[in-house]
């Protein structure tokens, strides 16, 4: 085992079956929703009812992340790794060829702990690969792929269905998943390894409080029975309290208590949640108000690149940079400089020309992109290096987290104030990437992260 990163070539080979991993998985969140109505069609199901082909899939990730990250630290993170990708092959296959819609949803729940499996553990190969310092750098790359991943989505689904059915956005994992299987076996580093058993009853506490956390903002967002809504939620928050008081004596947390109690690790994870929950509330909100300017779907989806392609422009810049200064200040300006865009989107003019939006989405895309890669590796760096898969696993946690509460909040808005929904969003996105931002500075009173080997 490499004490401080892996030698060149296999470090170059290790970084490779990393990034095809978690761009597959990052990828499959979204590529199945541009062919939500050819499936509900195929299996004569009702729209509403198709959209469980993604809640099935992000449910599993979210309910399994944390146990998965802690069973990395005990059996080794290249085991779960490479278990999670096969999981996932296996799963994609499974998808393309789902005899019906509850087989395709059962197909999906287990590619999603397949996804699990990856992401859990992403960030804490990626500091096992790399050299400390240049543990900015590389968690730049990640952080261009997850980005440009979760942006392509669509486009990359549009290119699949104009010359195949929508089995194939599963299929083509399959040759994709053997390769990076090939090349994970032979590069990926072997870690330190804590010996010490997964905690049942905290697996099952957090699975209950994710699910019920999870439905309930989406049955407050899409049903009427608010009543209903408010029961899961509170349940839901009942478990994560009972999961807080049954991890609190633990020495090495499911839920990683012992690293939120470090001050730079709590507050990165907090400007996480408030980050994405802007980044989702936007990206959500943002079709509805081009289109009701006057856009077509086909312009909308163009008039959002420049949103993604600042983020894969920027990100590996912030890596670099990451290395040398402090993550507050960095993800600070980053974040400010997002609430700016999107307060500029909330208050463009009508019709709005196509080059007052590619610059606005541009300004948003360097803001979000300037935040993350500092952000992931303050979070990363301020734990343990034998902590490494609690970190990455709250890491992802954390995102998918915000991520999720900026979809609902949208969903809630067009509810509750369906004219404006939209523009109401971009604000309140906007008051979030502020109150992010003011998180971020907050931790110049925060030491930096030792960029030595910890």
């Amino acid at each position: 085992m490499e004490a401080d990163g892996l030698p060149v070539p296999r470090r170059y080979w290790a970084i490779a079956a990393i990034v095809l991993a978690i761009s597959m998985s990052v990828l499959d969140s979204t590529i199945a929703n541009i062919a939500l109505p050819s499936i509900a069609r195929d299996f004569r199901i009702a729209h509403a009812a198709s959209v469980w082909v993604i809640n099935a899939y992000q449910l599993a990730i979210l309910v399994a992340l944390l146990p998965l990250a802690s069973l990395g630290e005990a059996v080794g993170y290249r085991r779960v790794s490479q278990a999670g990708l096969a999981l996932f092959t296996l799963a994609s296959l499974a998808c393309a060829f789902a005899p019906s819609f509850d087989a395709l949803c059962l197909a999906r729940t287990i590619q999603g702990l397949g996804a699990a499996g990856i992401m859990s553990v992403n960030v804490a190969l990626v500091r096992y690969t790399y050299p400390q310092h240049r543990l900015g750098r590389a968690i730049g790359i990640n952080a261009f792929v997850v980005a440009s991943s979760s942006a392509i989505g669509p486009t990359v689904a549009s290119a699949i269905l104009a010359v195949a059915q929508w089995r194939w956005l599963f299929a083509v994992n399959v040759p994709i998943g053997v390769v990076a299987i090939a090349i994970a076996i032979y590069a990926l580093p072997a870690t330190e390894r804590v010996p010490r058993s997964l905690s049942y009853v905290g697996t099952a506490l957090n699975a209950g409080a994710f699910v019920l956390l999870v439905t309930g903002l989406q049955t407050f967002a899409h049903e009427r029975t608010e009543t209903f809504a408010v029961a899961q939620i509170a349940a839901g928050g009942i478990l994560a309290y009972a999961l807080v008081r049954h991890q609190r004596g633990s020495s090495a947390p499911l839920l990683p208590l012992d690293l939120l109690r470090i001050p730079l690790f709590r507050l990165s994870v907090a400007t996480s949640i408030c980050s994405f929950i802007a980044q989702m509330a936007a990206l959500v909100a943002l079709p509805f108000e081009i289109q009701q300017l006057g856009h077509s779907a086909v312009q909308t989806g163009l008039l959002m690149t420049p949103w993604s392609v600042a983020v894969a422009l920027t990100a590996p810049i912030a890596g670099r940079l990451a290395d040398r200064y402090h993550p507050g200040i960095l993800g600070g300006a980053g974040l400010v400089t997002l609430s700016v865009g999107l307060l500029l989107l909330a208050t463009i003019p009508h019709p709005g020309t196509t080059w007052d939006f590619i610059w606005r989405m541009a300004v948003c895309g360097a803001g979000f992109g300037l935040f993350q890669s500092p952000n992931n590796r303050a979070m990363l760096a301020s734990a343990p290096r034998l902590r490494s898969g609690a970190a990455g696993g709250m890491l992802s946690t954390a995102r998918l987290s915000g991520q999720t509460i900026g979809a609902a909040g949208v969903a809630i808005l067009f509810r509750h104030y369906a004219p404006r929904g939209a523009e109401m969003a971009l604000y309140i996105a906007a008051v979030f990437a502020m109150a992010a931002a003011m998180v971020s500075i907050s931790r110049l009173r925060s030491p930096a992260a030792n960029h030595g080997p910890s």
